[in-house]
């Protein structure tokens, strides 16, 4: 896991390309405040949208080259159905080819791994969230999830009780599951 903090442009800073995007969501989301509903997100080559589209690429401010680093432009999609599990709606997703990713933001909750033990048994899905909501130790969390059709992954997990953007914790696999229902939506 890292630990990667804005450079003083406000941009990610960042090693590989999808890094710098999956935390360009987290700060757009972030700038949206706490309960909010999931987005999602196409990835697109931020070289081939200039040249496929020059109308759209002035209006996002991409019309200049970056130094001809190959970027992501995150581009959000329109809000996901209410009342749809996550699962089931993302079961009904395709791409075109022009879109080299996608990546999701959604908010949770969170047990540490300590909590793991104490979780009863014989819950349905209704009765563990409820049960931790109440739980303690729990957590709310943003997750930020990036995949490439390459099978490369990105996450970014942002805790709400330390909202920053030097808190952000990134890594690939951190979120397992999420990151493979994605990678699914381009099979």
């Amino acid at each position: 896991m890292s630990n990667d903090s804005p450079s003083s442009g406000g941009a990610p800073m960042a090693a590989s390309p999808l890094t710098r995007a999956c935390l360009e969501i987290d700060e757009y989301a972030s700038g949206l405040g706490w309960d909010q509903p999931a987005r999602l997100f196409a990835l697109v080559d931020t070289a081939r949208l200039r040249s496929s589209e020059p109308r759209l690429a002035s209006q996002l401010g991409l019309d200049t080259d970056d130094a001809g680093k190959t970027q992501l432009t995150p581009i959000e999609q329109d809000e996901l159905p209410a009342g749809t599990p996550l699962d089931k709606f993302l079961g009904t997703v395709a791409w075109p080819d022009a879109v080299a990713g996608c990546a999701l933001t959604v908010e949770r909750l969170m047990l540490p791994p300590s909590a793991e033990a104490t979780v009863p048994s014989g819950m349905n899905e209704k009765q563990l969230a409820k049960w931790v909501a109440a739980h303690p130790e729990r957590q709310e969390v943003r997750l930020t999830v990036a995949v490439l059709r390459d099978g490369s992954r990105e996450s970014a997990v942002r805790l709400r009780e330390k909202d920053s953007a030097n808190e952000v914790l990134t890594g690939a696999g951190l979120v397992p599951g999420l990151a493979e229902a994605l990678a699914a939506t381009f099979v």
